[in-house]
């Protein structure tokens, strides 16, 4: 089998379905009773990418589009819906977290995805409330439903199995399925999952801004600094995990002191402001790691900040790349604090200065929490209807805090009990990952397969292989196109790598053979598992009743 990870167990074959109609027929199919009146397919024909297709698109009123790729020669009777990051606004067919899953390489599913209802220049759909519901929830439960009204008349029968996968927003639309429609997808791979929307936007990503910048608009900190810091990093806790390798394992156990780091330390006349960091920028450094805190109760805003070790990724997120760039966290938090987080819009006028993280900023932005948020930890309906979810996110990730997803595996356990919890969901953290791809670890890893293997025979993951992409290795890796427009990166041959296993255990060398591949590492439980995850919003972690 073509590209399927060593020691990863392959999927079932499922017997090809073909179409019994032509795709042209497609164009007819009634939409309104999903959609409401005007809903409609817009389009319907065979296209060529990679393999054969129908290609249907379509619109589910007001203004949500949608692509559904049926392939025509192919299908293996399964579904895959594919999750939309950022804050979308065009058909993303891209997926993170799939490396190497034969099924998608042999466009054996047929695959939807949706812009979630406003098109990628309306900056201000928030304006509108439908269009705030269809980014919340409504286009990718919507687009699942009328796709599979689609597979019911091109195939003549329904899949065999359905499921969703996508990392960041997409991570969290995943789980407002799971939590809002527990019976549309037999399996929901979620990463990196911005679920914490309301605070990782807006109290996050504006603190993220506001700290490192200084009174003049400038950066106090700058990405010339950021491998200086991250080698200090590196020193004091590298070793922690087991293995030095550049990688930290166990984040949660580094108590980095970057006091090392200061100018006064060394010898008069020798800091040059790339070998060390002055009071202000430690000062910012701090700022930056420990995150927002209530000035009077000192008490946390989020579930935690940026964690030791993603300090390289940090450019472009919160630091500039280069002097002048309008930073990522500064661009987001303006956005949807301006559009999206508050029942009332600011004035147009509204910029980041005027943002004061407080006790009452976030009782201001739960009123909308139950709305935008997918943290509800009630899953039962999802376990009842038979669903398994997987968890994956990047300890490196500076984009969405790692420990939102931890967070949130723990609610599940002291919402469900710990044995209901470990019977449908699994949560994998991957070493030197950034947000949901690349970074110093290994970063290729397939969930779909094995999510595929425990809805449709009942093997449980485990232990699930990790590929690093190498400088020397990327002239050898292949990138193709399956089903459509959707890129898939397949696993070089000679590619490094090394497991992956479910929260809190994880991989540590051996000590004997080769370090780059799997067979020599074993497992061990992180030092450091906290039992919970203290900070001014903790019931936002608590069942409650979605806004709709």
């Amino acid at each position: 089998m073509p590209n399927q990870p060593v020691g990863q167990k392959p999927p079932r074959q499922l017997a090809i379905v073909a179409p019994i109609i032509d795709c042209a027929e497609l164009a007819s199919v009634d939409l309104s009773a999903i959609g409401g009146a005007g809903s409609k397919v817009t389009s319907a024909k065979e296209v060529v990418k990679d393999a054969n297709f129908c290609e249907v698109e379509g619109v589910l009123k007001p203004a949500i589009t949608f692509k559904v790729l049926l392939p025509t020669d192919s299908w293996q009777q399964r579904f895959l819906q594919v999750g939309c990051g950022g804050l979308c606004g065009r058909i993303q067919l891209q997926l993170d977290g799939a490396a190497g899953c034969f099924p998608l390489d042999s466009n054996g599913f047929v695959i939807a995805a949706t812009d979630m209802g406003h098109a990628l220049g309306d900056i201000n759909f928030g304006n509108d409330p439908q269009k705030r519901r269809d980014f919340a929830y409504r286009a990718v439960h919507l687009t699942a439903v009328a796709t599979k009204q689609l597979i019911q008349t091109f195939y003549g029968r329904k899949a065999a199995y359905a499921y969703f996968s996508g990392c960041s927003d997409g991570g969290r639309e995943g789980l407002m399925e799971a939590q809002r429609y527990p019976a549309d997808f037999n399996g929901i791979v979620a990463g990196a999952a911005a679920n914490n929307f309301q605070v990782q936007k807006a109290v996050y990503h504006s603190w993220q801004a506001q700290s490192n910048t200084d009174a003049n608009g400038k950066a106090v900190i700058t990405a010339a600094q950021l491998p200086l810091i991250h080698n200090a990093v590196l020193a004091q806790c590298d070793a922690q995990d087991g293995q030095v390798d550049g990688l930290i394992a166990d984040p949660q156990s580094c108590h980095f002191n970057p006091a090392v780091l200061s100018c006064a330390r060394l010898a008069p006349g020798s800091a040059n402001g790339h070998n060390c960091l002055s009071d202000t920028q430690l000062a910012t450094l701090h700022r930056l790691y420990d995150g927002p805190r209530d000035p009077k109760s000192l008490e946390r805003l989020t579930v935690g900040g940026p964690l030791p070790g993603s300090e390289l990724a940090w450019a472009g997120i919160f630091v500039p790349k280069k002097t002048g760039d309008l930073n990522y966290s500064e661009s987001v938090a303006l956005s949807t604090l301006k559009y999206l987080n508050y029942e009332k819009n600011p004035p147009a006028s509204f910029s980041l200065k005027e943002v004061k993280q407080t006790a009452q900023m976030l009782a201001d932005l739960s009123k909308l929490h139950p709305l935008y948020d997918a943290t509800n930890p009630n899953l039962q309906p999802f376990y009842a209807a038979g669903g398994k979810l997987i968890l994956w996110h990047g300890w490196g990730d500076p984009s969405v805090s790692p420990l939102n997803t931890l967070a949130y595996h723990q609610a599940l356990g002291e919402t469900l009990g710990l044995v209901t919890r470990d019977k449908f969901e699994r949560l994998y953290m991957l070493p030197g990952l950034y947000h949901c791809s690349t970074g110093e670890g290994p970063s290729m890893v397939d969930f779909l397969t094995p999510m595929l293997n425990w809805v449709e025979q009942g093997i449980a993951p485990d232990s699930v292989l990790t590929y690093m992409v190498a400088s020397e290795q990327k002239n050898k890796m292949i990138t193709k196109k399956p089903q459509g427009d959707m890129k898939l990166e397949t696993i070089a041959d000679n590619a490094a790598s090394r497991p992956v296993y479910p929260y809190p255990d994880y991989a540590v060398y051996s000590g004997k053979g080769d370090v780059s591949q799997a067979a020599n590492y074993q497992r061990k439980k992180l030092a450091t598992v906290p039992e919970n995850y203290h900070w001014l919003g903790e019931g936002f972690y608590k069942p409650y009743a979605a806004l709709n």
